[in-house]
């Protein structure tokens, strides 16, 4: 089941999900079931984990509070998307939160200090979601007071006192550097909001049942159900903070096996969506790669990209590092991994010709020359290394390095638009693109280039042809020039 949740999750978030592994996720998820089933962890034989069995249907007069649930969903995710990254900047910039272990004993007792008052707050997550989904006839243990004789305005403002400290709390701690995640605060804020509301919708509907819209209640039968509520909260709240939609209503009818809400989940999840995109389209996935600055492009970005030529913004070959195809040896290729920071190195004949042989990354030359320099070839620094076919040359005593690139890479005509190259870096999941012109090299291209020009900050130096971030370089060090630079590592297809 956690396989299955993360395979949903990587559906909504990742712009390249090849059928490679599309069939190892639907693996992993097989087995996870099959050790579920065997483990039998819940006690219950069965794989749900939030098992709920509700005795009425939903109402369509319910449709109202359930948009309702949807509205308070999106609310949540904007607010705790806007309130988290304000406090991940101010962390930053604190020198007692540099060390992680203190970081983290600080949150622990303030948070620890601060729920205790309140018994919701006291219990464990999976032990507070499941007691709130639950009807209070189903519970046969119940700590928390949710259906003890204490009045309901006492239980349901208890219940959003909560709701408001998770609030608070989860945005501080979501981003410590701690193995901890948003899925079930979120869910348990949502069902603490979402129970509080299906207590005052059946308050409400008991003190008053012939109004016209409890027609279709059926006489001295419980026709509202709280615990519904909860589910619906809590997945609206989900949807906000995540920007998900069909994963999330895949996700709650796994957890809870409540096929009949399936129809409500759906609609108070697609208002929480819109209702969240008011604040911003990012979720808080893609909030915190775009705060770390990692090169992600998101399929559902609508940015307009600009109408010109590649050749505008590529970066020329006159400001690229090159290999030439021979005249190097292993010492020389040392000092150049030393010297550049790159991330890998396009290939050509010689300066005069230029035409592109392929593509080396920096990973695949450091472990050939540390290969060729180890038994059993135990090569010198001064034996030669080549890119290209020499037929004189001794095997036993230089090193070939054509298996170790690529030497079919992906090109485009210098001619191309940028908007064919931005769909290939959306599409293919390319880290770079190369341009030529009748097989001889012209340009470069990076993802972060794209992004930088989708976020605008490269429309004024357009039009120069030598890179985004090479525009610069006088103003900026190697280090932080592109994805070609070894600031970011980010792993193949990514």
């Amino acid at each position: 089941m956690l396989c299955k949740i993360s395979d949903n999750s990587v559906q909504q978030l990742s712009f390249y999900f090849p059928d490679k592994t599309m069939w190892q996720s639907f693996v992993c998820a097989m087995v996870a079931a099959v050790t579920l089933q065997a483990v039998n962890p819940f006690r219950t034989g069965k794989l749900v984990l939030y098992e709920v069995r509700y005795l009425s249907q939903w109402h369509a007069f319910e449709l109202v509070p359930f948009a309702l649930l949807g509205v308070i969903g999106g609310l949540y995710g904007g607010l705790f998307i806007k309130l988290n990254m304000l406090v991940a900047k101010y962390r930053k910039t604190l020198k007692i939160f540099q060390n992680p272990i203190v970081e983290v004993a600080i949150i622990a007792i303030i948070t620890a200090v601060v729920n205790f008052p309140n018994k919701f707050m006291r219990a464990q997550f999976p032990e507070l979601v499941a007691t709130l989904f639950a009807e209070c006839s189903e519970l046969k243990d119940e700590r928390l007071g949710l259906c003890g004789t204490a009045p309901s305005a006492v239980v349901g403002f208890n219940l959003l006192a909560a709701a408001g400290l998770g609030f608070i709390l989860t945005s501080v701690t979501f981003g410590l550097r701690i193995p901890a995640g948003i899925i079930l605060p979120s869910m348990a804020i949502g069902a603490l909001c979402g129970r509080t509301l299906g207590m005052f919708v059946r308050n409400f509907q008991q003190t008053f049942p012939s109004l016209i819209i409890f027609r279709a209640c059926p006489p001295d039968v419980r026709c509202v159900t709280a615990g519904t509520y909860a589910i619906i909260g809590a997945a609206s709240a989900l949807a906000g903070a995540t920007r998900m939609t069909v994963s999330i209503v895949v996700i709650m009818f796994e957890l809870t096996g409540a096929l009949n809400y399936v129809l409500p989940i759906m609609i108070s999840v697609m208002i929480s969506k819109w209702v969240g995109d008011a604040f911003g389209k990012q979720g808080i996935y893609e909030s915190w790669i775009d705060f770390h600055g990692y090169p992600f492009l998101d399929n559902r970005d609508d940015k307009q990209v600009p109408d010109i030529a590649a050749a505008q913004v590529m970066t020329r070959i006159e400001d690229l590092v090159v290999l030439h195809s021979t005249g190097h040896s292993i010492g020389s290729l040392d000092r150049l991994l030393k010297t550049h920071a790159l991330r890998g190195f396009p290939v050509i004949t010689n300066s005069r010709e230029g035409f592109l042989l392929g593509y080396i990354s920096r990973t695949e030359l450091a472990f050939a020359l540390e290969s060729a320099r180890n038994a059993p070839r135990s090569l010198p620094p001064t034996a030669e290394a080549f890119f290209a076919h020499q037929p004189l040359a001794d095997t036993d005593t230089t090193l070939d390095l054509r298996p170790w690139m690529d030497q079919t890479p992906i090109t485009l005509s210098a001619k191309s638009s940028l908007q064919l190259a931005a769909d290939m870096f959306l599409k293919l999941g390319l880290r770079y693109l190369l341009f030529c012109e009748k097989g001889v090299l012209k340009g470069l291209l990076t993802k972060k280039d794209i992004i930088f020009i989708l976020n605008g900050a490269g429309e004024r130096r357009m039009g120069r042809g030598n890179g985004i971030y090479r525009a610069e370089r006088t103003a900026q060090s190697e280090q932080e020039t592109g994805l070609m630079f070894g600031d970011v590592d980010v792993p193949d297809g990514a």
